[in-house]
């Protein structure tokens, strides 16, 4: 009896041994297998990239020479603008010739945070210097009026009235989405084609750019300018706003949103 469960407890501990090395067998073919999937994976990866290798090289090749291409197109835009209207832009009042119209260039009245827009102001003090001084006798407000919450001519309005502006010596121009709308009406809607542009010299310059190239008579009055200090945003925007203005006039032939009947003025 005694040998009988002897033997029945050993092979009880050779099953359990038995049992052991089956598993780890089996754990050792399943990393064995994976091992063998990781290493096909891989080579697979590899074959694949070194197909797409060259491919993607031109791919970036291509993008790096066409966003330097845009680049020097967007800066030769830039001096080409710069560099035909220099010599009309006048910032002393006593220097700049008289005229009958000006038109005055819109912008947002007020910042995001309630503070009043210096580009804004210093317009509008540009716009009554130049009627105090004899040198325009009726003033085109031309700004963005897209909604009837949003209306930049109004606003440009009743400034100028605030500092002694007479209201019959304002005219408003709603559609003045953009610069480009701007001059172009004032030559198709108001009959103006010999005016004195009003705004910072930046944007007269790009302004004057357009002026030229609808056959307009135009001279630019330079608003005091933000320095860049308190606004780098603007005067690097306006790289892409001359580069768009080249597309707009030679490239795409860009007509203003809004025409409509003509409009006259009594000076």
């Amino acid at each position: 009896m005694k040998n009988q469960l002897k033997a029945f407890f050993s092979r009880g501990v050779q099953s359990q041994n038995n049992n052991k090395n089956f598993v780890w067998r089996g754990v050792l073919r399943l990393f064995i297998f994976f091992n063998q999937m990781m290493k096909k994976f891989f080579e697979r990866l590899l074959w694949l990239f070194k197909l797409l290798a060259r491919p993607i090289k031109f791919f970036l090749l291509g993008v790096v020479v066409l966003f330097s291409l845009l680049g020097i197109a967007v800066v030769g835009c830039h001096w080409w603008v710069e560099f035909q209207t220099l010599d009309r832009l006048y910032s002393d009042i006593n220097a700049i010739e008289a005229k009958k119209v000006a038109l005055l260039l819109g912008t947002v009245k007020r910042l995001r945070h309630g503070g009043i827009n210096r580009y804004f102001r210093y317009r509008i003090d540009a716009a009554v210097q130049l009627y105090k001084a004899g040198k325009v006798k009726h003033i085109i407000a031309s700004g963005d009026n897209h909604t009837k919450y949003y209306n930049e001519p109004l606003d440009m309005k009743k400034a100028l009235m605030a500092q002694g502006v007479p209201k019959h010596a304002i005219t408003l121009d709603y559609a003045g989405f953009r610069t480009l709308d701007s001059i172009v009406r004032c030559q198709k809607i108001f009959s103006q084609d010999d005016i004195i542009i009003v705004s910072q010299a930046f944007h007269n310059k790009r302004a004057l750019f357009i002026s030229d190239f609808y056959g307009i008579k135009a001279i630019g009055f330079n608003a005091k300018d933000v320095p860049l200090r308190d606004d780098l945003k603007t005067p690097l925007r306006e790289y892409f706003a001359r580069f768009k203005a080249v597309l707009d006039l030679y490239i795409l032939r860009t007509p203003p949103k809004i025409l409509g009947k003509k409009i006259n003025i009594s000076i």
